[in-house]
């Protein structure tokens, strides 16, 4: 069924983009997004078998708490491979030290020649070499230990968990996702034509799908490089127009907010006029230009009056 430009559907549509005046003459863009919050997306090093899940989805987990055990033969095999190579590297490092001090000891006597001091030199600055290199092997061996066993990098809700135990999960695959305990926020797109009038002392009135009472928002982020408006914001009025995808934090926000819900948001800017006079309040008015009044001319005022018959 097409409906016709004049209808109260359409028109309802075209205004959710349109400014509207608002108090003290600033600019109020209504607008519509979704409520965002930071996913933690909690990632395998290796490719490895999962041997322990300790936590559910919906679960509310500490920063640095255990969320998924992956199996760790294989890196505690390299991690005693790697001490026995330092072991081994240790012993090597002490018998080039001190067949070093035998030779600087005959050279000091001038028995040795420089040669063989220099052999002996070489040969322990060599396996000190060494060792510092399988010292870091084992460091990086350690690391891959301690990886595997996946931990939280911040509080929040456990919100997924693809992959159950026994399975093997690839390199880099996501084993939980975590909802943080941060702000959430609202993901917007604003009107090329007001970005420029943006600033961050903008803030907005934002309405979310359940929630009895408004929230204060804060514009965080404007985007740099514009885009079209996305379908689920399209009007007939800005299909053609650019925008700025946006980001407004909400600061009074329930902790329970969850993400996905649709939010109206009331973008207040400010005033465009740079040249207004504070008020009695502190807030800006707008100037109201007053048209100066004439002066009647010598002649004007010097002409008696007559009376009209």
């Amino acid at each position: 069924m097409k409906t016709k430009l004049g209808s109260p559907i359409l028109r309802l549509g075209v205004g959710m983009l349109l400014p509207l005046m608002g108090c003290g003459g600033a600019d109020v863009f209504e607008l519509v997004g979704t409520v965002e919050r930071k996913n933690l997306e909690l990632a395998a090093p290796v490719s490895e078998v999962i041997v322990e899940i300790p936590v559910t989805r919906g679960q509310r987990v500490n920063a640095g708490e255990v969320v998924v055990r992956l199996d760790t033969a294989v890196a505690e095999a390299e991690l005693r491979a790697g001490e026995a190579a330092i072991a081994a590297a240790e012993a090597w490092v002490a018998e080039q030290t001190t067949r070093f001090n035998r030779f600087n000891e005959l050279r000091r006597r001038k028995i040795a020649t420089p040669q063989d001091y220099d052999q002996a030199k070489r040969g322990r600055d060599e396996a000190l070499a060494g060792l510092a290199e399988r010292q870091a092997r084992l460091a990086q061996a350690t690391k891959r230990l301690e990886d595997l066993t996946i931990r939280s990098h911040a509080a929040g809700v456990v919100d997924q968990i693809p992959f159950e135990e026994g399975e093997r999960v690839p390199t880099g695959g996501v084993v939980a996702v975590v909802q943080a305990d941060l702000a959430p926020w609202v993901r917007v797109w604003i009107p090329a034509r007001a970005v420029a009038r943006i600033s961050s002392e903008a803030w907005a009135e934002v309405e979310v799908e359940g929630l009895d009472e408004p929230c204060r928002g804060r514009l965080e982020d404007v985007a740099r490089e514009p885009e079209f408006t996305p379908h689920y914001a399209l009007t007939e009025r800005e299909s053609s127009h650019l925008v700025y995808q946006a980001r407004i934090l909400l600061e009074d926000a329930p902790p329970q907010l969850r993400p996905g819900l649709s939010a109206r948001v009331r973008l207040i800017l400010p005033e465009a006029s740079s040249t207004s006079a504070p008020g009695p309040s502190g807030s800006p008015q707008a100037e109201v230009p007053v048209k100066p009044q004439t002066e009647p001319s010598p002649a004007q005022s010097s002409q008696p009056e007559t009376d009209t018959p």
